[in-house]
């Protein structure tokens, strides 16, 4: 089954050896946070249940990985952690260090071969 994602729009790039990299920056008020938290475990459950065991440093062996970070807005720093789950959805764990942010601001990049990259493309409707 095809998502279309209203929150998380990847840009495309590729290296000299062929890993395709997505990258994804998106930034929404409290309001809309728990739309884009859901987005993120969509994506990331979806690359885990999938490509699960797979998942390591390119460079290292690994088919497929990511980086989640986010950015800090004034005095609050939020930390987010993925958590897979064998099997089922798993956790983004969402901890701040102060009084919740006036914006949430959030990084995913992607990256992975040829097979991870075609099955990415169709399951999210990327270009």
């Amino acid at each position: 089954m095809r998502h279309d994602l209203r929150y998380l729009d990847f840009d495309y790039s590729e290296d000299g050896e062929g890993t395709g990299t997505w990258d994804a920056l998106a930034s929404v008020t409290p309001a809309h946070w728990s739309a884009l938290r859901a987005e993120l475990l969509l994506v990331l459950d979806w690359a885990h249940q999938r490509f699960g065991g797979q998942r390591g440093p390119i460079e290292e062996g690994g088919d497929w990985d990511y980086d989640l970070q986010t950015l800090q807005e004034g005095d609050c720093a939020l930390h987010l952690h993925y958590e897979p789950c064998e099997g089922s959805a798993g956790q983004l764990h969402a901890h701040s260090t102060a009084q919740p942010p006036e914006r949430y601001t959030v990084s995913l990049s992607l990256s992975g071969g040829a097979a991870f990259g075609a099955a990415l493309r169709s399951q999210f409707g990327l270009d």
